[in-house]
C-alpha cells in the first residue's frame, strides 16, 4: 500500500487547510487511516485517526478544530483543520493500519504563519 498526501502549504494563523491522502496498491479495506505530525524538535504526535466504521479519535490539540473523515470506495482519508494555530505548523504524514501492518505516507508540510 502506498500513500499520498496533498494539501500542506503556507496559510496564516486563524486560517484553514484540507489535507487529503489517497491510497494505492491494493482494494482492502485499511483497518485504520490516520494523521500524524511532526514539529520541528519534537517527536512524532497522532493528530487523528478514523476506523473503517467511521470511529474517530483527536488529539486534544486539535479537537473542536480539526476534522478527519474517510472514503472507503476510494480509500482516501481528508483532514479539515480549521482556526489554525502557529503550533499547527509541522509535517504531516499520512498513515494506515491494517492487519497488523503500518504504513506511512512521505508527508506533507503545513506552515502556519502570523
Amino acid at each position: 500500500v502506498q500513500l499520498q498526501a496533498f494539501g500542506g502549504g503556507l496559510v496564516q494563523a486563524g486560517g484553514f487547510l484540507r489535507l487529503s491522502c489517497a491510497a494505492s496498491g491494493s482494494s482492502d479495506s485499511l483497518n485504520i487511516m490516520a494523521w500524524y505530525r511532526q514539529a520541528p524538535g519534537k517527536q512524532r504526535e497522532l493528530v487523528a485517526l478514523i476506523s473503517n466504521i467511521g470511529s474517530t479519535e483527536y488529539a486534544n490539540s486539535g479537537k473542536g478544530r480539526f476534522t478527519i473523515s474517510r472514503d472507503n470506495a476510494k480509500n482516501t482519508v481528508s483532514l479539515q483543520m480549521n482556526s489554525l494555530k502557529l503550533e499547527d505548523t509541522a509535517v504531516y504524514y499520512c498513515y494506515a493500519w491494517r492487519m497488523g501492518t503500518t504504513y506511512w505516507g512521505r508527508g506533507t508540510k503545513v506552515t502556519v504563519s502570523s
